[in-house]
């Protein structure tokens, strides 16, 4: 067998595990999804195997009108979570990248505690750490309460069961999901071009428009996506933060698979939620691509 023959079943060894596991479990769903979203719903749940666009047409306005009703409702469903996973992607990109400059400069040793403190939280249950901030954000919570006692407010804010704290609830969980690709960035920049920078006489905004923010984009664009991602889904804390108040497309997509027993329609809202995932990683890889021929024109 010849070196790239042996190298190619080498790789067959190591990959294919990992490929076959993918292929079963994440693209098998995957395609049945798509699948389903196109069939007629069954009378007492499940699916009628015969086409049936209209699923669609529930979202996007061209129903039948025989059997369904186009409604307006999924659509503002669907554009306000992605207005709170934007906002959420946003302020927690606003509280990781100052964070990791700060621990990028301390000492190793400290370097590695405020990691360790970043990463705590993931050795708690997420219900348990959501049911806090209830505790924390209810009328008769920690901050009402201190608002109250120091006589600013007369009555309790309605700060639970809100857009905001649903935005509050995923920005403390998804912190950590953005600070590692900037933090990944951040340690490996070049300060010596910042240095640079500086002594041909830029100032600091400079420095940091041309310098530091394009060598650091890389992490921020991956961290951005990380937690877009699957705050554009999230139905755990909207369920809890949220109540019945706010829904989200991960809460209306549980509703019709779990108590409606509408599995096409419930396909199709998460086909709508993976094209807005799609084409964000599209331009994520346009991006990538341009960056790779910019440096190679460079070169």
């Amino acid at each position: 067998m010849t070196r790239v023959g042996r190298r190619i079943a080498e790789l067959s060894v190591l990959l294919g595990p990992v490929t076959l596991f993918l292929a079963v479990f994440f693209l098998g769903p995957l395609i049945i999804m798509m699948i389903y979203s196109w069939l007629a719903p069954g009378l007492y749940g499940g699916v009628e195997w015969q086409f049936y666009p209209h699923n669609f047409g529930r979202i996007l306005g061209f129903a039948d009108p025989a059997f369904e009703e186009f409604d307006p409702v999924y659509l503002s469903i669907f554009f306000r979570s992605l207005k709170i996973a934007l906002i959420t992607t946003f302020c927690t990109l606003l509280v990781c990248y100052p964070a990791a400059f700060q621990i990028a400069q301390l000492p190793d040793r400290w370097k590695a505690f405020c990691l360790f403190l970043i990463t705590l939280p993931f050795f708690t249950s997420l219900i348990v750490r959501l049911f806090i901030w209830v505790l924390i954000l209810r009328p008769t919570g920690l901050i009402n309460g201190l608002f109250m006692w120091t006589g600013l407010i007369s009555k309790p804010f309605e700060l639970i069961y809100t857009d905001g704290a649903i935005i509050i609830g995923m920005v403390y969980i998804f912190i950590p999901f953005m600070f590692m690709p900037i933090y990944a960035s951040v340690e490996k920049l070049d300060w010596s071009l910042v240095r640079a920078s500086q002594d041909l006489g830029a100032n600091g905004f400079k420095t940091f428009l041309r310098i530091i923010l394009p060598l650091t984009m890389p992490g921020i664009i991956g961290g951005m996506i990380i937690v877009f991602i699957p705050a554009l889904g999230n139905f755990i804390v909207p369920a809890v933060l949220g109540g019945a108040k706010v829904l989200m497309m991960g809460n209306l997509i549980e509703q019709q698979f779990l108590y409606a027993r509408n599995w096409p329609f419930g396909a199709a809202l998460a086909m709508l939620v993976m094209t807005a995932v799609l084409v964000l990683l599209w331009f994520y890889v346009r991006y990538e691509m341009r960056r790779d021929d910019d440096a190679a024109v460079t070169r």
